[in-house]
């Protein structure tokens, strides 16, 4: 059966893309930051047919089948892991680009393989931007990804990734495999005349149709000027955005989504606000929310501990995208991902040997950040970067004004090189806390990194954790899109503590302050997929074939064993 669905492949993609050596397979078989596992065999296909050919034959011999773009998220939810009852295929999408812009660029069809960032740069002549251009962007997540996880959202104006129109796959309960276009766009019946039509862009304006289906959020705006509601504004078990590829997670096969895209502000402008009271923060965020005519375009906030771990482990990233833009990250990557492989087979080369390489080489740079942020983090213990558009910068700046001359705190009217480097440095944050880990992985322990989603009237957002919990934890560092009161919370937890057991009470401590979680990573395989996400799953894959197990569901064929769960 094995040498059957491999030979198959082959002939489908060539014999130079499929990968069978472990060792070569390992960056598609082991998560960003979290997750790792086996697989018989890597499938990369270079277009739509090929993709649609490699999964008729994997459920022709009843293989399990991932897929994966480009494997930037944080839960595992895109790579094998622990044990399946079937061989497992990792479908790596990243081969299959292209992008097309319909409707004058106010919509964009997008491929698997297909990056925000190129979608940035496509949008760029438009004067048009997609959901999202920062956070994921700058470490080349997919636009299909980023659908299929509800993904994004620290855009104020625009919420998670959300689309009605896709073109995608599904098992049926008797194993049938379907083919749905549901994009809008005429390209005929049969699923190759479809794809590949698509591909080659042989359509007619005339066969665009615009149904009466969401390629974006709308509602979102309202739902996070809500600051009374006590539930949070987004989360990945949020049944009211889980539909087709949407939320989908693997669980379906994605060809294509359509999404919207959004004019640029004419201008913008950032302010760097520091207050050691949370409370100031709560006010200006309720304030602004509940007042202004005009949403902000972003509002990020970072704790000075964190921010201290960003400017040291984050330097190398703010750097590469500061200096060469968002592209060449994925580039580093890679190369950071070969370098380990290499290493790995030499026993002299220490363990970590790039991510020490790197942190050697960056600490004997000075400080890339600003004078004036450094001096806030001096002088405040909490952080907000807001960033206001159009005729919402002169409103921002007279309440600001007037605030801050009867409150505890400041803000400083950022200039175009100290905005981009103050948001480079809270997104770098993430990979900042996963470096700062393994330079101290000898002395600690696990690292546990969880998205929270807060109520949207929860006015204690910075948390004060149970003694038993706070005792077991080395470092807590905090970071968030705060208007969305959506939290990133890192803990390094002490040598020796059992971190799933920790992580259990952590959420018990989640559960009782009325949050959400996750927020926006997606379950994964590091949280239990609640009732809506879970129904959606079976929905979706009723054979359990696509992606089992995600959510800690069930891995086997047909969910045998919760067929009565």
């Amino acid at each position: 059966m094995k040498k059957m669905i491999l030979s198959d492949i082959e002939n489908i993609v060539g014999e130079d893309y499929i990968i069978t050596d472990p060792s070569k397979m390992a960056k598609y078989c082991k998560g960003f930051r979290f997750g790792i596992g086996k697989a018989i065999a890597v499938a990369r296909p270079k277009t739509l047919v090929e993709m649609w050919k490699v999964v008729q034959a994997c459920v022709k011999h009843d293989i399990i089948l991932i897929p994966q773009a480009s494997n930037t998220g944080l839960t595992g939810g895109s790579t094998p892991f622990g044990d399946y009852d079937r061989d497992v295929v990792v479908l790596s999408t990243m081969r299959i680009k292209g992008i097309q812009l319909i409707n004058d660029a106010q919509q964009a069809i997008a491929l698997p393989g297909s990056t925000l960032f190129e979608l940035e740069d496509l949008l760029e002549p438009h004067h048009r931007e997609p959901h999202s251009v920062i956070g994921s962007s700058c470490i080349g997540a997919s636009i299909v990804g980023g659908i299929c996880n509800n993904s994004g959202g620290a855009l104020i104006q625009r919420g998670p990734a959300y689309t009605e129109m896709a073109a995608f796959a599904r098992l049926a309960e008797n194993g049938e495999l379907q083919f749905h276009n549901n994009l809008g766009i005429d390209l005929g019946n049969d699923p190759e005349t479809i794809l590949s039509r698509l591909e080659k862009k042989d359509y007619r304006q005339e066969d665009i149709q615009n149904p009466q289906k969401l390629a974006s959020d709308h509602q979102y705006g309202d739902r996070v000027r809500d600051v009374d509601a006590d539930t949070p504004a987004r989360f990945n078990n949020d049944g009211r955005r889980l539909y087709d590829a949407s939320g989908s997670a693997g669980r379906l096969i994605v060809f294509a989504v359509r999404v919207d895209t959004f004019a640029k502000p004419k201008r913008e402008q950032v302010f760097y606000i520091g207050t050691n009271h949370t409370k100031n923060l709560s006010d200006i965020r309720r304030h602004i929310l509940s007042k202004f005519d005009q949403l902000p375009v972003s509002g990020e906030y970072i704790h000075r501990d964190y921010f201290n771990i960003s400017e040291r482990y984050g330097r190398d990233t703010v750097l590469v995208i500061s200096k060469f833009g968002s592209k060449y990250i994925p580039k580093f990557f890679a190369l950071k991902n070969t370098v380990d492989r290499l290493t790995k087979k030499l026993k002299f080369f220490p363990k970590y040997f790039s991510d020490r390489a790197v942190q050697f080489l960056t600490d004997l740079l000075p400080s890339h950040l600003p004078k004036i942020m450094r001096d806030y983090r001096d002088q405040y213990e909490h952080h907000l970067i807001l960033k206001m558009s159009d005729d919402g910068i002169e409103k921002a700046k007279e309440f600001l004004d007037e605030y801050f001359a009867n409150h505890e705190g400041s803000y400083h009217l950022c200039n175009e090189h100290e905005s981009e480097l103050a948001i480079l440095h809270r997104f770098a944050a993430a990979g900042a806390a996963k470096r700062y880990h393994i330079m101290r992985h000898k002395e600690v322990g696990a690292i546990l990194a969880l998205d929270i989603a807060l109520r949207r009237n929860e006015d204690e957002w910075l948390e004060t954790l149970p003694e038993d919990i706070n005792a077991q934890i080395e470092d807590k560092l905090y970071c968030g899109h705060f208007f969305c009161h959506v939290m990133h919370q890192d803990y390094i937890l002490k040598k020796g503590v059992d971190a799933e057991a920790l992580k259990k009470r952590l959420l018990q401590f989640f559960d009782q302050r009325g949050a959400e979680y996750p927020a926006e990573h997606n379950v994964g395989h590091l949280y239990y997929a609640k009732d809506a996400l879970k129904k959606f799953y079976r929905q979706n894959d009723p054979t359990n074939s696509f992606n089992p197990g995600i959510g800690k569901t069930s891995k086997c064929k047909h969910w045998a064993d919760e067929r009565n769960v």
